[in-house]
C-alpha cells in the first residue's frame, strides 16, 4: 500500500514499513517540508502497527544533508537562525526515530553526508554499499555537526575518530566506516536494499516488544552506570517476561520447534 507524499515514498509489506527519501534530483537533500513528511510517515508506521522500519533513499545518494540552496519552487534555503530550524524541523524527527518501539534498518543506497548521516546512524542496523561514503561535511561550510551527529558518531566510533571526521570534513569509505563501527554491514552496491530488506523482515518476525525494549535499553546503557543499568534491565525483563511472545517461546522450546512470534 502506498501513501501519497511529495518528498518521500512509503510502503508497508509483511509487517515492514519502508520510507524512501525521494528528492533524487537534489541527492535527497533535507528541507523542512521533507522532514515534516518524514515525521508524519514515522507516525503512520506506528499507527499501522509495523514491526520493523526500513529507511532508504531514491537515486544515487542516500542523503546529501541539508539543502542549502533555494529551489525556486517554494523552498527559500536556510534561514538566518539555524538553531531555530533544528528545533522546528530536525529535532522532532530525530526524537521520533529514537522513540520508536520497533527496530530501524537503514539501507545506505549511496553516499551519506551531514544531517543525512544522523538519520542513518539513528538506525539500529545500517547496511552500506561498498562504493559509498560517509561525510561530516559541516566544517567545510563553517558549521558544526547537528541533528545528533556529534553524539551518534562519538558514541559509535569514539572521540578520536569523531574529531577527525568533524574537524577535517573528509570522506570515510565503506570499509573504514565498518571498521569504525559506524555501519553494521558492507555489501556490493546492488545488494544493499535486498540485504536490508532481509534484515528488516527477520526483525519483523521477531518478538517485537522485546526488540523495542532492547533498542531503547542499549541507548540508555550509553548514559548510565552499571548499577543503574541493572535496574533498567530488571524492569524491562519483568515486562518482557509477561509478553505472549515469551510464552510462545517457552512452548516452542518444550515442543522442539521454532517459535512463532506475533509481536505481542
Amino acid at each position: 500500500m502506498m501513501t501519497p507524499y511529495h518528498f518521500i515514498k512509503t510502503g508497508h509489506v509483511d509487517d515492514v514499513a519502508t520510507i524512501t527519501l525521494n528528492r533524487p534530483e537534489k541527492l535527497n537533500a533535507l528541507t523542512p517540508a521533507l522532514l515534516r513528511e518524514l515525521g508524519a510517515a514515522l507516525d503512520s508506521a506506528e499507527v499501522r502497527c509495523a514491526r520493523a522500519l526500513l529507511l532508504t533513499g531514491d537515486g544515487r545518494f542516500f542523503c546529501a544533508g541539508a539543502d542549502i540552496q533555494p529551489d525556486g519552487a517554494g523552498y527559500d534555503g536556510l534561514p538566518e537562525d539555524l538553531g531555530a530550524l533544528l528545533d522546528a524541523a530536525y529535532h522532532p524527527v530525530m526524537r521520533k526515530l529514537a522513540g520508536l518501539d520497533i527496530p530501524v534498518v537503514c539501507a545506505l543506497n549511496g553516499p551519506c553526508a551531514g544531517a543525512g548521516l544522523s538519520l542513518a546512524l539513528a538506525s539500529d542496523i545500517v547496511v552500506m554499499g561498498d562504493s559509498g561514503y560517509l561525510l561530516l561535511a559541516f566544517v567545510n561550510i563553517g558549521l558544526v555537526p547537528d541533528a545528533g551527529a556529534t553524539w551518534l558518531v562519538a558514541r559509535s566510533a569514539g572521540r578520536a575518530r569523531a574529531l577527525e571526521m568533524a574537524l577535517l570534513g573528509e570522506r570515510m569509505g565503506a570499509a573504514e566506516a565498518l571498521d569504525a563501527g559506524l555501519v553494521t554491514r558492507v555489501v556490493p552496491d546492488g545488494e544493499v536494499l535486498p540485504e536490508a530488506q532481509g534484515v528488516a523482515a527477520r526483525l519483523a518476525a521477531g518478538p517485537t516488544r522485546a526488540i523495542g525494549m532492547i533498542r531503547k535499553q542499549v541507548a540508555v546503557a550509553l548514559e548510565q552506570g552499571f548499577d543503574a543499568m541493572l535496574d533498567v534491565e530488571r524492569t524491562n525483563q519483568s515486562l518482557a517476561g509477561r509478553t505472549q511472545d515469551f510464552g510462545e517461546a517457552i512452548r516452542a522450546f518444550a515442543e522442539k520447534r521454532k517459535p512463532d512470534f506475533k509481536g505481542r
